[in-house]
């Protein structure tokens, strides 16, 4: 198949799958506008305010934790899977072949606030990673436990949950909190705790006391940070 045809039909399946997805979830939150993006984003609630309803409590144990508890890896849209998604997503000019899997792409990195760019390959894949924002150990350990396994299966697949970033600050975050690890991106910190706010919300998470404070001092920067809110897309 000639290589435009391989092209096109990636991008085809990459608008079927978000297609899918709109119908079977519904709208869903989304990236900060600095990062490419197909949705119309809007600002929603404060992120000061929403994190003042969230509940203080202590760290659950970690007992039971594993990757699995939150479902067997990426969910399937269509054919496509949540990491490609998220990919075409987050990277700008975003290659994606026939396969449904995104072959280049240039990310404008918010953790690190660098450019890398893209290429899948065995040595080249983890340059980029998707992050889960909250830290799925961390969640098991603020109320995810108390979840279904389908609910767990769907927080570690929302869209807000994922970003792509730098591979390498990503395994440097591990599964740190706000009072563990911030970007070192300092102009992307109050959106990030935002977001972490919007998915502890969304999912009826708690934070620690120290992560709580930890997100207050971001937020005290930036008094009218708003978490983000999609009306549409993936």
């Amino acid at each position: 198949m000639p290589y435009r045809r391989r092209r096109v039909l990636g991008a085809l399946l990459i608008a079927f799958a978000i297609a899918l997805y709109i119908n079977q979830t519904g709208p869903q939150p989304q990236t900060p506008p600095s990062i490419p993006s197909s949705t119309s984003v809007t600002t929603g609630d404060r992120a000061q305010a929403m994190l003042e309803k969230l509940p203080v409590k202590g760290r659950a144990p970690k007992t039971d934790y594993t990757r699995t508890q939150f479902g067997d890896g990426w969910s399937l849209i269509g054919t496509c899977d949540m990491r490609n998604i998220i990919l075409h997503r987050d990277l700008s000019n975003a290659v994606v072949n026939d396969s449904c899997k995104v072959t280049s792409g240039i990310l404008n990195d918010p953790y690190t606030g660098t450019v890398i760019a893209f290429a899948r390959g065995p040595s080249t894949s983890d340059d980029v990673q998707i992050d889960h924002v909250v830290a799925l150990s961390n969640a098991w350990q603020t109320g995810a436990q108390l979840l279904s396994l389908e609910e767990r299966t769907q927080l570690a697949n929302d869209p807000l949950e994922l970003l792509a970033v730098d591979g390498d600050a990503n395994q440097a975050k591990g599964d740190g909190d706000a009072a563990t690890w911030l970007p070192a991106n300092r102009a992307f910190r109050c959106q990030y705790v935002a977001r972490q706010i919007a998915v502890k919300a969304k999912y009826h998470l708690w934070v620690t006391d120290a992560e709580k404070s930890a997100m207050q001092r971001v937020l005290e920067t930036c008094p009218d940070q708003t978490v983000p809110v999609v009306t549409g897309g993936v």
